[in-house]
């Protein structure tokens, strides 16, 4: 059996340097190649044979585009998480090449921890889920820049109504003017990108509904069966499903916790135990959803029209587990406020337990999938 070499690669967009840990301990710099792939793969091939590579990379903004390319020519990568990367406490200097030596060093001793890749479906659905995220985003500074606007020249509707609705920009549009030019453009130019924003929010929402009907079996059936939680629809249960990937993959409930970053800090030392807010360590675009979907518990158990509707066709066994996350979640809610925590730290405590409750359903159902395809778990 031929001995495991570690490659470490500092990636950029347009350079990768690159170094190796050899078998016998030497770790040394192979110097900086460009970010092509004709040139990672003459690096692959000056390596030697691809059975003993073990490469990796710290995840970032150039994707996965490298983690692809070595898999198809046989070599083994890993994409780390950087923030997780071993640093040590006096090092004061930087540099590409001795960001590739550590890497290489830290790989070799198991000190690395490797993120999920998703697959291609995972990977599109995600970007569509994001881009309509960032949608909201803008849709939200369009609404303030407007808002602002308005109330600073002192232009409120005489009767009540609720702002942003068909109602509001009705009379944003008919009943304010102003009679400087420059001020009659910044209204036109602030109304016309509110609009524009919430036209890209519909156009993306249908892609969104268009790509459910196009992805594999068993993502559809856990995007459907995680539809059945209170404060979980189509959008957030899709963002679920497209950030975490298959559920099964975690094999305890909190794992799935602190892969949001919904876990506990702790700062504990012999007697002393000191425990604070969330770690927020994770990925934000989930913990933002779950958290999202957290404030429905706050009301009493109920199945509404809508829930009901959308657990139609699950099992008995999904809407099971989702009526028992409905009496244990608001209990938790109603618990903790009585013990006079603000309202904000509740709901980040009842959308941590949430993530259990979707980690459950995602079990049953993927577990479900694999028997009925005759795959072993």
């Amino acid at each position: 059996m031929k001995k495991v070499r570690c490659v470490g690669l500092d990636v950029h967009a347009d350079t990768i340097a690159v170094a190796v840990a050899e078998p016998g301990g030497e770790v040394r710099s192979l110097g900086q190649i460009p970010n092509r792939p004709e040139s990672i793969r003459k690096l692959m091939k000056k390596l030697g044979p691809p059975e003993p590579l073990r490469v990796c990379y710290e995840a970032g903004p150039t994707g996965y585009v490298i983690y692809w390319q070595l898999t198809a020519l046989g070599v083994q990568c890993e994409v780390v998480a950087p923030t997780l990367v071993p640093t040590k406490a006096g090092d004061r200097v930087k540099t590409d090449r001795r960001d590739a030596e550590k890497l290489a060093r830290s790989y070799r001793a198991g000190d690395l921890t490797a993120v999920w890749v998703p697959d291609a479906a995972h990977e599109a659905l995600r970007d569509l889920v994001r881009a309509r995220e960032a949608a909201k985003k803008d849709q939200l500074r369009a609404r303030h820049r407007l808002g602002k606007f308005l109330l600073r020249h002192g232009r409120r509707p005489a009767i009540a109504m609720t702002p942003w609705t068909q109602r509001h920009l009705t009379w944003v549009k008919q009943a304010v003017h102003f009679e400087q030019p420059a001020q009659e453009a910044t209204l036109l130019d602030y109304l016309h990108e509110v609009e524009h924003v919430a036209g890209r929010i519909e156009g993306l929402e249908r892609a969104i509904d268009e790509a459910v009907r196009t992805v594999p079996a068993r993502m559809r059936a856990v995007i459907d069966a995680l539809q059945a939680l209170r404060g979980i629809a189509l959008v957030s249960a899709v963002t679920i499903v497209a950030e975490v990937g298959e559920l099964s993959r975690f094999t305890r409930a909190p794992q799935v916790m602190g892969y949001t970053g919904l876990g506990t800090r702790e700062d504990s030392s012999g007697p002393r135990t000191r425990r604070g807010g969330i770690t927020k360590t994770g990925n934000a675009h989930l913990r933002r959803i779950v958290i999202e979907a957290a404030w429905a518990y706050r009301h009493r158990p109920a199945v509404g029209g809508a829930l009901r509707k959308r657990q139609v066709t699950l099992s008995e066994e999904v809407k099971a587990i989702a009526w028992k996350a409905q009496h244990r979640l608001h209990g938790r809610y109603r618990k903790l406020l009585g013990r006079g925590k603000c309202q904000q730290q509740v709901v980040t405590a009842v959308g941590r337990e949430l993530l259990g409750f979707i980690w459950a359903i995602g079990i049953v159902v993927e577990t479900r999938h694999r028997q009925s395809q005759g795959i072993a778990a």
